[in-house]
């Protein structure tokens, strides 16, 4: 019987299929992990602003960009915000998987999600936040979305997904304009959800802790 190959995985960063690509983003080994906002901080309620051309292609955006990442290693998910780390400008980092096990990678500046075409499949799963730290509710999005932005050097970047990858887009686009995902639940699930995260916060944040402290001894041996 002949051998049978086996596809290999599937990345896509910035919106482009690629060869290869590590288990984490570069950028994450040049970042700093910063302290991920909670619901109740007033920089997670609010839109945030278009980050000006000006900063396009400069240090402080590469930089901010570069300690999202890490931050977002660091808490163990699989997309973060601005509004996340306490920056009111309207971007996101991720590293997402869809359902097809397809891995997408990257970030967007000034993301603008598509119109959802009333007539598209709305799924209902559970979904959860780093900024709502521990529980989990069930919500429905749109089965796919598009997101188009640029990327920290001005270039445009358009962004599709569909499944778990769909969410993820629809849930930090959200973020950039000041909405969380406890803000579209009931207001009965919505007090269960907070109830349960304070009773669980304590330990995501040791974990998130101590998540840091892995990535910091894996990079430092790598030299």
């Amino acid at each position: 019987m002949s051998e049978q190959s086996v596809p290999l995985p599937v990345t896509v960063v910035q919106g482009r299929e690629v060869a290869d690509f590590p288990d984490l983003a570069p950028e994450a080994a040049r970042g700093r992990v910063l302290r991920v906002t909670v619901t109740g901080e007033e920089v997670l309620h609010r839109a945030g602003r278009e980050v000006p051309e000006e900063m396009w292609g400069g240090a402080e955006l590469s930089r901010l960009i570069d300690d999202m990442f890490v931050t977002m290693y660091a808490a163990e998910g699989v997309g973060l915000a601005g509004a996340q780390v306490g920056v009111d400008w309207r971007l996101f980092v991720y590293d997402c998987p869809d359902d097809e096990g397809v891995r997408h990678v990257g970030h967007v500046i000034n993301p603008v999600l598509a119109e959802r075409d009333p007539d598209d499949v709305v799924v209902v799963d559970n979904e959860g936040c780093l900024s709502v730290p521990g529980p989990h509710a069930e919500l429905g999005r749109a089965e796919s979305a598009m997101v188009r932005g640029v990327d920290k050097d001005g270039a445009p970047v358009v962004l599709e997904g569909t499944g778990y990858f769909a969410r993820c887009l629809q849930h930090e686009t959200d973020h950039t304009w000041g909405r969380l995902y406890v803000d579209r639940l009931s207001k009965r699930e919505r007090k269960r959800v907070l109830k349960k995260m304070n009773e669980m916060a304590d330990n995501v944040f040791a974990r998130r802790e101590e998540r840091a402290r892995e990535l910091a001894s894996e990079w430092e041996s790598a030299g």
